[in-house]
């Protein structure tokens, strides 16, 4: 005798094989655990003083991981005495969300954190 829905008033119970109904909740739960979407979220490092073609690349990679589906965390990193111009991170994070605007869109706005300026991109479908 095994209990269907215990929760219920009154209780619902069923004479059956325990093993065989164990075994198929497992391959239920399995079956779901196949549709579900994972996304991971990938970081890309940038700096205050990156060259344009190195921007581009850092963008075209970008790229392929918000078609993937995955989340993209941008991080400008700040080194000594670059903390005195912000406003280039700013500027630089700029450019690169219009490099990706195609494929991608802001979730969360650059924002300093200590010493780093962080973003995080997301595929521009979901």
């Amino acid at each position: 005798m095994v209990k269907i829905a215990p929760q219920a008033n009154p209780p619902v119970c069923r004479i059956m094989d325990f093993g065989k109904y164990k075994y198929e909740l497992s391959k239920k739960e399995k079956e779901a655990r196949k549709k579900q979407k994972v996304i991971s979220v990938k970081e890309v490092r940038l700096s205050p003083k990156i060259e344009d073609h190195d921007l581009t690349v850092k963008a075209n990679n970008t790229i392929k991981f918000l078609t993937s589906g995955d989340k993209v965390k941008v991080t400008l990193k700040f080194r000594g005495r670059e903390m005195g111009y912000v406003s280039l991170g700013y500027e630089v994070m700029e450019k690169f969300t219009q490099l990706i605007s195609q494929v991608g869109v802001v979730e969360k706005k650059p924002l300093m954190e200590g010493k780093s300026m962080i973003m995080i991109l997301a595929p521009k479908n979901a």
